[in-house]
């Protein structure tokens, strides 16, 4: 696929999805690179800033099929992936699938269950498929998880452990919108919801030949290195317990093609890893509790790093 028209495609579906989601332009495409570099998303944000609205509308612009399930205390595993259930008049078993077989799942408020049902995503989103009662059941493509999380209430809550994270490409936060966005929203949403009225601008094939074609953005030798400096950085902090695993490498680099091709270029630059390397890289990265009393975080240590690694010139193409 032609990389102008890859854009141009990826402004369509953007444009639609703006509709709902006012003024998050940048976030917008985001999710979008993140969807088209076959990861998965974790919004991590407080309530009410669009964060289902952003799901529900990509999935409509994308012609995607789309199911929301709510976390509780009380989910079981099989709520979610499916169970056998015995037939009388066949007097065999029938897999009843979950909502997780969607091309788009919302698992909302996924820190809410338990640790037993948060891992039943783990298979789910790194191998595409779900085993019931020992047999495999391949998800549909494309697959995309966008989970959320509230940041700011904990009582009733289970974190998600270092693994569970590790499996989203990326974790971002919506955030306010500003006055003018927000005054739009206001108006535009006083008799109906925007959400409901965006009319799909493409198909999963068209996604599915879109998540071929990324990978095809060249990366120069010089970039794959400047990602592998970055990622080391963050294993050789003081500050720094854990740092960004190889799978955090291969998102970013993933992720970088994705935003490239959004772009219309055939090439990944460096502002390209600088811009995504925040939401790919500060969530796989656990700070020493001694250093977080001191207000250290995870975010400003990948800004440290980013600013103490030099960046490449001279890139050859």
């Amino acid at each position: 696929m032609d990389p102008s028209d890859l854009a141009q495609k990826a402004r369509r579906v953007t444009d639609a999805v703006e509709t709902a989601i006012v003024g998050k332009t940048d976030t917008v495409e985001l999710a979008l690179a993140v969807l088209l570099s076959n990861g998965h998303l974790l919004i991590e944000d407080i309530p009410g800033v669009g964060k289902t609205t952003l799901a529900k509308a990509l999935a409509r612009a994308l012609g995607l099929t789309f199911k929301r399930i709510q976390f509780t205390p009380d989910l079981l595993p099989s709520d979610i992936t499916g169970s056998s259930v015995y037939n009388q008049k066949t007097e065999e078993f029938d897999v009843r699938p979950g909502p997780v077989f969607a091309n788009i799942v919302l698992a909302d408020e996924i820190n809410r269950t338990t640790p037993k049902t948060q891992a039943a995503l783990l298979e789910c989103m790194e191998e595409r498929q779900v085993t019931i009662d020992g047999v495999p059941q391949m998800l549909p493509a494309p697959f995309f998880v966008i989970a959320t999380q509230n940041n700011i209430e904990l009582s009733g809550t289970y974190p998600l452990p270092e693994a569970q994270l590790d499996r989203f490409a990326a974790r971002i936060a919506i955030g306010y919108p500003g006055r003018e966005a927000e005054l739009r929203i206001l108006n535009h949403q006083r008799h109906a919801r925007p959400v409901d009225s965006i009319i799909p601008v493409m198909d999963a094939q068209q996604i599915l030949t879109m998540q071929t074609a990324v990978r095809d953005v060249h990366v120069d030798e010089s970039i794959q290195g400047y990602i592998l400096d970055l990622v080391e950085a963050t294993r050789t902090l003081p500050a720094v317990a854990l740092g960004a695993s190889p799978r955090g490498s291969l998102n970013l680099l993933y992720a970088a093609q994705a935003f490239a091709a959004l772009q219309g270029r055939e090439y990944v630059k460096p502002d390209d890893v600088k811009a995504l390397a925040p939401a790919i890289l500060a969530h796989r990265i656990i700070v020493r509790p001694e250093q977080r009393i001191k207000g250290i975080t995870a975010a400003s240590c990948v800004q440290d790093v980013l600013q103490r690694i030099p960046v490449p010139v001279g890139m050859k193409r």
